[in-house]
């Protein structure tokens, strides 16, 4: 996991609570919970695009190359699958084949940022600033992905 040391858990966790229909239950479900989950609303600051694991994993391998920090990633329990988040609207316009959205509407499982669970974990904990997974260089990186893992050459290690 990319970790973002103390301040940057406790300027996550606030970042990812805002959401949340009461943000002090939401911190509190956080602390004392043994999961160390929260369900929140998606749609408001963040969508997840959730790609299959396999492409998911290769992907923010790509993007791993391409830019310095990732946006928050997360991963279910066995890495089955892998969530992007990007910016509130991407999933109502996202054309994809595999590719699942949670968008307005959705809530999806969240995990305290810095801590690891048994199930859900971050990949890329959010930094606390609001960074999200630019959804066109996502894209682009999914499409190298794709054809790094069909045996093709995916590029020439840029997009």
């Amino acid at each position: 996991m990319t970790g973002t040391g103390a301040s940057g858990t406790k300027s996550a966790m606030e970042w990812l609570a805002s959401v949340a229909p009461d943000p002090d239950a939401c911190r509190w479900e956080w602390e004392r919970n043994p999961h160390g989950v929260a369900l929140l609303p998606a749609g408001l600051r963040w969508d997840v695009l959730i790609l299959p694991g396999e492409l998911g994993g290769a992907t923010l391998d790509v993007l791993n190359r391409l830019v310095d920090r990732p946006g928050p990633v997360l991963a279910d329990f066995g890495e089955a699958r892998i969530g992007f988040f990007v910016p509130p609207g991407t999933v109502s316009r996202w054309l994809g084949t595999g590719v699942r959205g949670a968008g307005a509407g959705t809530w999806i499982v969240v995990p305290y940022p810095g801590r690891v669970t048994g199930g859900v974990r971050w990949l890329v904990a959010p930094d606390g600033t609001g960074t999200l997974n630019d959804a066109s260089l996502l894209e682009l990186a999914m499409h190298e992905a794709a054809g790094l893992l069909a045996g093709g050459s995916g590029g020439s290690g840029g997009v």
